[in-house]
């Protein structure tokens, strides 16, 4: 437990940049200057209700994926029960745990973190998740060991809990390990695709991969990138650098590459 609660004290207390859209929420609604986050954070920050502060750095302190693997290679197949979780973040908070925060000037500003936030990190890391012996001793068994991390990370979220779905990535792994091909960037897309389209097991699975890709192959033909302006004048007249169509070219290279791992994972299970 002494480890667990110093890896989430020195996880909180890493410098963070502010994004961008934090910076912008706090000046929208406190009517700060770009140059005076730097004092709002010190002067006025703690002085806010939690909610407001949860509104503030929900964005930075929301833990990615990268965030739990550092507690899935911590923990291995080991979890933390719920029980366990507010004496560890009444301990955080008795430290105290200090934010180092970086805003648009470079600057670094040391903020105590309240209750509300490091609940928020401690609560998304996956904590009370748990990984069967035989997927993680899978997944202790693939090359490079730096990857290993990431992927139980991978296998302690929760769409996995269900027989069918674990199947699911049981059977990836299996196939990619013997094959040698990428497992993170894989595994990651296996795992959005599970979250988002939902199947419900291996057979469903391998059942609907051909029509999810012909549905993106008809997207992709339908939505054809921007065509070149034949002039300047009508270059100018659609915003010119501008071009709200650029955007289409972004959204059409997200779906071929969700098509091309759609076309890789089916060969891959097949």
């Amino acid at each position: 437990m002494a480890t667990l609660l110093e890896t989430l004290a020195a996880e909180l207390e890493r410098p963070r940049e502010l994004s961008a859209r934090v910076q912008n929420y706090i000046g929208d609604t406190y009517g700060i200057d770009r140059d005076a986050i730097g004092s709002f954070l010190l002067e006025v920050l703690p002085t806010l209700e939690d909610h407001e502060i949860d509104l503030v750095l929900s964005p930075v302190f929301t833990p990615k994926l990268a965030d739990q693997a550092v507690f899935a290679a911590l923990l291995g197949s080991a979890s933390v029960p719920r029980e366990q979780w507010p004496s560890l973040i009444q301990q955080l908070i008795a430290r105290p745990t200090r934010a180092r925060l970086i805003t648009s000037d470079g600057k670094e500003h040391s903020v105590p973190l309240r209750d509300v936030t490091i609940e928020r990190y401690v609560h998304r890391l996956r904590l009370e998740a748990t990984i069967s012996e035989s997927l993680f001793n899978l997944i202790d068994s693939i090359e490079p060991a730096a990857d290993r991390g990431l992927l139980k990370a991978i296998a302690r979220r929760p769409v996995w809990e269900n027989v069918g779905t674990g199947d699911i990535l049981v059977s990836y792994l299996s196939a990619a390990q013997r094959t040698g091909g990428s497992q993170i960037q894989d595994a990651t897309d296996l795992l959005d695709l599970v979250e988002n389209r939902k199947p419900s097991n291996l057979i469903d699975l391998l059942a609907n991969l051909p029509r999810w890709q012909e549905m993106l192959r008809q997207q992709i033909d339908v939505s054809s990138g921007p065509k070149p302006f034949f002039s300047k004048d009508a270059e100018a007249m659609h915003g010119g650098g501008r071009d709200r169509r650029r955007h289409e070219d972004v959204r059409i290279l997200a779906k071929q590459r969700e098509l091309d791992f759609l076309l890789k994972l089916e060969q891959i299970l097949s």
